[in-house]
């Protein structure tokens, strides 16, 4: 199995990208839960400051010592606290004189977006502040405190507890891109890495078995590309031994064509003798002998201009289509002998941009197959759109057979008669994707074909 560097591969991008992921997700985490810390912890200090008012409270006569007082304040790590109970009096519990308040902290106002901005704003410049907190007493609803204390403790409480939340999100990164670098590789990079050596072993060597790839049965889009790839190694590779032997094929026909040519000529110029004998029976089958060897001659013709590489330059020039649809009536007449009739129903004046010679071989193309497929009238009609003009070739006759639509247009599979080629409309068809247009069957019944040609405007 070929790998690509590491600064290229996919399994190192997922990697990279899975630990990025997860770390963004933890600083999504991050942000409330570091907002909730610093809440709960302003709400232990409330919650202490209140207990050690209390204890002022429960002195008798509520006269404690200066060292009690500071004591209380160090174990709540206050600079002055101040209790109020609705109904009773106020008690307040300091040592020295107010220190200048920097900022006031009203606890009662817990909205999300406010709880976040005022963390972050600890981080950021807190570390040498005075902080004044207000608020209820976490144990006694109807106890308001007021506490001032210094916010250094506050913020390295916070720094403390965002490395924890770090540590723990690299580690959790690790681990999850660990597994997920693990399970796609094997389940996704490792499957995409044998399917690029296959396609670049069939690439190098079509005809080497071992190049294409076998499916694993899996049911996913893996499973699927591969059957798929699978499917299309096995036609390419079919298609391709098709095309050698048509190229050996045409090679062939090219070194024989003139000798056979030569030797089919002789043949018909002996044969064109025999009409002059005298016995009936021979010149009763002469015309069918010469029939058969001008039948030969035309099909060494087709072979040889299918088989040669690419088809004939096109030549365009703007000309009335209708005169070029009598043109193809006229040179069909010989084998029409008047059993087929051809319809021009092409409207005058219209006019089209294209090869006239090799336009004109595909019209009489489709009008020989018409005639002689038994029909009785082909009609030849056309329209012009915003896209270019549409001809339709449609006659009469028994319509296609099935064997024919299958490979209709595929050059020795598209016969539709005993004897035929498939060559005619497989040359036709070429034709016209040169003309950057296409020929196409529109239908086929017991009761006519009909082909549509389009040329682009």
């Amino acid at each position: 199995m070929r790998f690509l560097p590491v600064t290229r591969s996919l399994s190192a991008r997922l990697l990279v990208l899975t630990i990025l992921f997860v770390m963004l997700a933890e600083v999504l985490i991050y942000t409330p839960s570091i907002a909730r810390f610093r809440m709960s912890w302003l709400d232990e200090k409330l919650a202490a400051g209140h207990l050690a008012a209390l204890a002022i409270v429960a002195a008798p006569e509520g006269m404690v010592t200066m060292d009690l007082q500071d004591e209380l304040l160090r174990h709540v790590g206050a600079r002055m606290i101040d209790l109020r109970i609705p109904g009773s009096s106020t008690y307040m519990v300091g040592s020295g004189p107010v220190p200048e308040i920097d900022r006031i902290v009203d606890m009662r106002e817990r909205g999300f977006i406010t709880l976040i901005a005022d963390a972050f704003e600890t981080l950021g410049w807190g570390g040498q502040r005075i902080l004044k907190v207000v608020g209820a007493s976490p144990r006694d609803p109807a106890a308001y405190i007021e506490l001032v204390l210094d916010d250094a403790p506050l913020k390295a409480a916070m720094l403390d507890y965002s490395e924890r939340i770090l540590g723990l999100s690299v580690v959790i990164s690790l681990i999850a891109a660990g597994l997920v670098f693990v399970a796609l590789r094997r389940l996704l990079v490792a499957p995409l890495t044998q399917l690029a050596d296959k396609m670049t072993a069939f690439r190098d060597d079509p005809d080497d078995a071992n190049s294409i790839v076998v499916p694993s049965g899996r049911a996913d889009e893996i499973g699927v590309a591969q059957q798929q790839l699978h499917d299309m190694q096995t036609a390419l590779r079919a298609a391709l031994k098709q095309k050698a032997r048509l190229a050996a094929l045409g090679t062939g026909v090219t070194r024989i064509n003139h000798d056979l040519r030569n030797i089919l000529s002789t043949a018909s110029l002996l044969s064109e003798r025999l009409v002059m004998s005298g016995d009936p029976e021979v010149r009763r089958t002469t015309p069918r002998l010469l029939d058969a060897l001008d039948r030969a001659v035309d099909l060494c013709q087709h072979t040889l201009s299918y088989t040669r590489e690419g088809g004939p330059p096109v030549e365009r020039s703007t000309f009335p289509l209708r005169e070029l649809v009598d043109l193809a009536a006229a040179e069909l007449a010989p084998i029409r002998d008047g059993r087929t009739v051809v319809e021009n129903r092409v409207p005058a004046g219209l006019t089209v941009r294209a090869d006239r010679r090799q336009l004109l071989r595909v019209l009489v193309n489709l009008g020989r197959n018409a005639v002689e497929a038994g029909a009785g009238t082909i009609a030849l009609d056309a329209e012009e759109g915003p896209d270019g003009v549409s001809i339709t070739v449609a006659d009469d006759g028994p319509g296609l057979p099935q064997r024919a639509r299958a490979h209709l247009f595929q050059p020795f599979a598209g016969a539709s008669r005993p004897g035929g080629t498939g060559l005619g409309l497989a040359i036709a068809r070429e034709i016209m994707v040169a003309h950057r247009g296409d020929l196409s069957l529109v239908e086929t019944t017991g009761r006519g074909t009909c082909f549509r040609l389009d040329l682009p405007g």
